[in-house]
């Protein structure tokens, strides 16, 4: 019933129970371990961990996998490395290199995507984009399956230009920035056209175009440049009739009716961004995704844990559309008891 009750979460149609989905639970291996009785770590064959992951999935009823294909990988030859810290269960994607390709943030007014890094060959992405997602329908059969983009726009403005020289270009000239934003918007149509032709019903759109705080640049440069563009990216995802579904890390309170505006059909958010909004507003309308908080999870008494959850489905119990999930992961710091009772709570509370 989890690919059933997604689909009609997708299509605004009422549930027996809520739906779910859940990122990064399913790689944190200790969990798995008690849930599926699967022993598995970050040191296993990765097809043990596949199919740990799998078993995993299938045991918690994830209805929906959020997954993106076009990501960094295609800005390799030009693109700021920030490092990252440790997430991973193990510590495996820590990384400490820290380096940038440009000397002045002038240089990033006058950048070019498709002079740096070619055209991209629609057909070629469109076979990648199908492979992905089939991949992904053999891994998780029971769930609704996605492919999409994680550098959509601002996302990939900030892999390719790191925050410091970004932040320094927008001060020095916000139209000249862009414009650069328009030729980035130029050099990404071919994903989006691929996108629209490929066999997914689902098309996941990431950008994370604000912090915690809110939006880190004057809200007017936004509504000039970023959402101008995501219509003339979507419009074709529109035309084939597919659903979109748009995620932003941080506070997008402020965005929240300009996303809705440029024809996305469901939102994905963390904690900070307010769902009750989205639910009153938009509840019979669209889709949502969220947003239970990880830090009540990692510190959070049970008795903090039981009413997090409900607060969730209280907001959501109502909306067709809504799927319950944690809005910023479930690492594999989360205690694992917590994490246990997080999910004895939703599955307890999902009935409607």
């Amino acid at each position: 019933m989890s690919y059933e009750r997604g689909m009609a979460a997708f299509n605004l149609e009422m549930t027996d129970r809520i739906p779910r989905t859940e990122y990064s639970a399913h790689r944190y291996w200790k969990l798995i371990d008690a849930v599926t009785g699967i022993k598995v770590d970050e040191k296993s064959l990765k097809a043990e961990q596949d199919k740990a992951t799998s078993a995993f999935v299938k045991a918690w009823d994830y209805s929906y996998v959020w997954n993106v294909f076009v990501h960094s990988q295609y800005l390799n030859k030009c693109r700021t490395r920030m490092g990252h810290a440790t997430f991973a269960a193990g510590g495996v994607d820590f990384n400490k290199e820290v380096s940038c390709p440009f000397k002045e943030p002038e240089e990033c007014l006058t950048f070019d995507p498709i002079e740096v890094y070619g055209e991209v060959d629609e057909r070629l992405a469109l076979e990648k984009l199908n492979t992905n997602y089939r991949e992904k329908c053999a891994a998780f059969p029971d769930a609704v399956n996605t492919t999409g983009t994680y550098i959509t726009l601002v996302s990939g403005l900030i892999d390719i230009f790191g925050w410091e020289m970004l932040l320094l270009a927008l001060a020095i000239d916000a139209k000249q920035f862009g414009k650069v934003a328009d030729r980035y918007t130029e050099w990404m149509m071919p994903f989006f056209r691929a996108l629209a032709d490929t066999d997914t019903p689902i098309v996941n759109v990431h950008d994370d175009i604000v912090w915690t705080s809110g939006a880190f640049v004057n809200p007017k440069w936004y509504r000039e440049f970023v959402f101008p563009n995501y219509k003339k990216m979507f419009e074709p995802l529109k035309e084939a009739g597919k659903k979109i579904i748009y995620t932003s890390d941080g506070t997008f309170n402020e965005f929240v009716d300009d996303i809705a505006d440029c024809g996305v059909n469901g939102f994905v958010m963390e904690p900070t961004t307010d769902m009750e909004y989205i639910a009153k507003r938009y509840g019979k309308t669209h889709s949502f995704v969220g947003n239970a908080d990880t830090r009540i999870l990692l510190t959070g008494t049970k008795e903090e844990i039981y009413n997090e959850v409900k607060r969730c489905v209280d907001i959501g119990k109502d909306c067709p559309g809504f799927f319950m999930a944690v809005g910023n992961h479930i690492p594999s710091n989360t205690p694992l008891e917590n994490a246990l009772y997080y999910n004895e709570v939703f599955e307890k509370l999902s009935r409607r």
